[in-house]
């Protein structure tokens, strides 16, 4: 399961091993196993339409802590990849022109690279729902 996959599939299987512990026995029937999945498909439906929610609600909110925080991210991501391959080679190739023998701190971008490009994603399907006309007709 990635880090922003909310699917519930690792928790599908967790509420069949608890039930195959308790009850002794897995579900053989075919038949059976497809309810059971259906409605795993349909409780992981109701949670992904609830966040939808909660994200119209959030970004019409016209208070800045609740409808800013998303562009708080967007610019830390920014100022630090700024830093990363800008800022910090720049810093860096001074001091060795000066004689100064200093390493500026590198930041962990792994996380960062997942934040920044799950934004720009979310930026792109946004941009693709407005050119194709079809933003907040769901």
């Amino acid at each position: 399961m990635g880090m922003i996959d909310f699917s519930l599939g690792d928790v599908g299987s967790l509420f069949t091993d608890i039930r195959e512990a308790i009850t002794g026995e897995k579900i053989k029937d075919p038949n059976e196993q497809a309810k059971i999945q259906l409605e795993l498909d349909k409780l992981e439906q109701a949670i992904k339409q609830g966040q939808i929610e909660i994200n119209k609600a959030e970004a019409k909110s016209a208070n800045w802590f609740v409808a800013g925080w998303r562009p708080f991210l967007g610019w830390v991501g920014g100022v630090a990849l700024a830093y990363t391959f800008i800022l910090s080679p720049l810093i860096l190739w001074g001091c060795r022109i000066n004689g100064i023998d200093i390493e500026p701190p590198k930041l962990e971008t792994t996380m960062l690279f997942n934040l920044v490009l799950a934004m720009l994603g979310f930026g792109g399907m946004r941009t693709y729902e407005k050119l194709k006309d079809v933003a907040g007709k769901h």
